[in-house]
């Protein structure tokens, strides 16, 4: 293979992928490669693919035959994460054209293969890194411990592996060096960082998260994604409260309202705990976000358990909430048990639980109207009218997931403005920027 010089890289799946390209694109940047944005222009192509559910699995196998169909001559074209991981031989089938393929966390073997001398650009020298926007994704474990039956990612990703404390800040001041304002903290389970090098249950992450408050400065937010229910501890609520540069907003991926499916599917299944961390984030921090996802039509689900789950997220009124629909994995526990629910019965419970949650959190967006907030500024730009405009988010919207808050008024992009919000919608705010 001649020496590549270009390269051009396909990101498909969650945030923590996005840090995975991102410490690639550092080896290739040490190795002098030179990133392209279009995929006829570059010496080598890489996919760096998700395989976690059916509808991410067929997004790569589509995006690789589509570079495959693609390819130019002399043109290398590398498939490689979660969906190679699992389904090696079946990217080959899928797609002759592949010429190499490596699975979850062999970055440096993609680097080698393309002629990067890995050993001399470990160490990426700050001049080198990128943040996309005023936000970055610090991956702080990966892996998973959990025993939960629909889940492929302990097979995918395998055990859980903490980054060590020290690694982590010093990634944490790279990106704030290199323009980051919020810090947003990922990993499959984040609240149990810590565990496989000695810490109790429920008190690494909040140790973590006080070492890297101080290392980065009060400017700059952090947010946490991904906390398991179970390690929602008293720890993790009292630092979140009391250290003030880390947001007010917590993802807890529920997945169900209803303890018998809960217990089907080997997840914590005591909806009075639940209840009463909720109760305690939010005596803590009156103004928290809370956001969760679920999962309709799983395993034997009935219609009085799903309803048990619309009934739990009324009580609840979580500001954001996702309902997916349940996606058969193979090698999971779940994959054969009895009960499996149609896809229409699955869609149809999708929808009604979106259409609640949608009253729900245009209600709770209503209580923001009136108040000015620090905005993070991701754009700018002109109104129908010729007057400037600026869009980004406040502590309220976690990039990507949530909603936006549109204003009028101008601010520079990647700056934190203040903003008081005029109106609300069921996902975005609207406001002026005042100052």
């Amino acid at each position: 293979m001649p020496v590549p010089r270009t390269y051009h890289l396909v990101t498909l799946g969650c945030p923590k992928n996005d840090v995975d390209s991102e410490h690639l694109e550092r080896l290739l940047a040490g190795g002098e490669l030179i990133p392209v944005l279009q995929p006829e222009g570059a010496d080598a192509v890489i996919v760096n693919t998700c395989g976690f559910i059916e509808q991410s699995q067929a997004e790569s196998f589509a995006a690789i035959r589509e570079l495959a169909g693609r390819k130019q001559d002399g043109q290398t074209l590398i498939v490689a994460g979660c969906l190679s991981q699992l389904y090696a031989g079946q990217v080959r089938e899928t797609a002759p054209g592949v010429d190499h393929v490596f699975g979850v966390g062999q970055w440096q073997e993609v680097a080698r293969l393309l002629s990067v001398d890995v050993d001399a650009v470990y160490d990426i020298p700050e001049s080198a890194a990128r943040v996309s926007g005023p936000s970055a994704y610090l991956k702080i474990s990966d892996g998973c411990d959990a025993p939960c039956a629909f889940c492929v990612i302990p097979r995918i990703k395998g055990r859980l592996r903490s980054a060590p404390a020290g690694l982590v800040v010093r990634e944490a001041k790279r990106l704030v060096a290199a323009g980051a304002k919020e810090l947003v903290l990922v990993g499959q389970d984040t609240t149990a960082w810590g565990e496989d090098q000695g810490s109790p249950v429920g008190e690494g992450l909040p140790l973590l998260l006080k070492q890297l408050a101080g290392a980065v400065g009060p400017e700059t937010w952090l947010r946490l994604m991904y906390a398991y229910p179970s390690r929602v501890s008293p720890q993790l609520i009292e630092t979140m409260a009391t250290t003030p540069n880390i947001v007010p907003y917590l993802d807890v991926p529920l997945q169900h309202g209803s303890d018998a499916v809960l217990r089907r599917m080997k997840r914590p299944h005591n909806l009075e705990k639940v209840r009463a961390f909720i109760h305690d984030l939010r005596t803590a921090m009156p103004d928290i976000v809370l956001r969760t996802s679920f999962i309709a039509g799983f395993p034997g689900e009935t219609e009085a358990e799903f309803r048990e789950l619309l009934d739990f997220a009324r009580e609840i009124r979580f500001d954001h909430a996702g309902c997916f629909t349940y996606s058969r994995q193979q090698w999971t526990p779940a994959f054969e048990m009895p009960g499996q629910v149609s896809a229409a019965v699955m869609g149809r419970r999708r929808d009604r639980f979106m259409r609640q949650q949608q009253a729900i959190a245009g209600k709770l967006a209503r209580r923001f109207v009136g108040r000015t907030l620090p905005l993070l500024v991701e754009g700018c730009g002109e109104d129908g009218d010729g007057l400037p405009v600026v869009v980004g988010r406040t502590y309220r919207e976690a990039p990507e997931v949530d909603g936006l808050v549109l204003a009028r008024g101008a601010a520079e992009p990647g700056s934190i403005a203040s903003v008081r919000i005029t109106a609300s919608s069921e996902y975005d705010l609207f406001g002026t920027v005042v100052g």
